[in-house]
């Protein structure tokens, strides 16, 4: 993983596909005096993605690619994430899976964020899946990225307790608030391995 470098802020792409509250939170954070990470530049999959706003606000590069042709927009992006000496990577409710060649080319350094506490309910849809199995917990996960689904290294995980009359809504809203806090302090954790 890249290691704390001293003064210098590691060079960081967010990838989003819809309404970007956690590059937001990610934003916020690089603005932070002590954060070890700068977002030189926020990628899409989605070109009426809600987040992408964020690059304007913010004065941030923004790139969208629409994946159809998977090899292609991949050859294209790590072009892109070169010139851009993009160092790490987040993704934040990034909808697409990148390749496992992708992943190599950029040796672990990208994380992810997942609403459920991982190994369980990996993949889509999983509030009403944790509701339907009647767990009394769920949470989020930020993990590396590696080539299998939501299978990465754990970084950090924060556990939610579920309500009695908790609906899908709810505790996405819940798990949400807390992947705002989670990502950070998880980028915090691997930096200064």
């Amino acid at each position: 993983m890249v290691l704390s470098t001293g003064y210098r802020k590691i060079r960081t792409a967010v990838f989003i596909s819809g309404t970007g509250s956690n590059l937001k939170s990610l934003i916020k954070f690089s603005k932070v005096k002590k954060s070890p990470i700068s977002i030189d530049l926020i990628v899409s999959n989605n070109s009426k993605a809600n987040g992408l706003k964020y690059a304007k606000i913010y004065k941030i590069k923004k790139k969208v690619l629409n994946f159809k042709k998977k090899n292609l927009s991949e050859k294209k992006l790590l072009s892109i994430l070169n010139i851009n000496n993009i160092e790490m990577i987040c993704l934040a409710g990034f909808m697409k899976i990148l390749s496992k060649n992708f992943i190599k080319r950029f040796k672990g350094n990208i994380l992810n964020i997942h609403p459920s506490l991982l190994p369980k309910y990996k993949g889509l849809n999983t509030h009403e899946r944790v509701l339907k199995n009647k767990e009394k917990y769920s949470g989020c996960t930020v993990h590396f990225v590696n080539a299998k689904l939501d299978s990465g290294k754990i970084i950090l995980q924060k556990k939610v307790k579920i309500s009695k009359n908790e609906t899908s809504v709810s505790l996405a809203k819940k798990i949400l608030n807390q992947e705002h806090k989670l990502f950070p302090k998880a980028i915090l954790k691997v930096v200064n391995f």
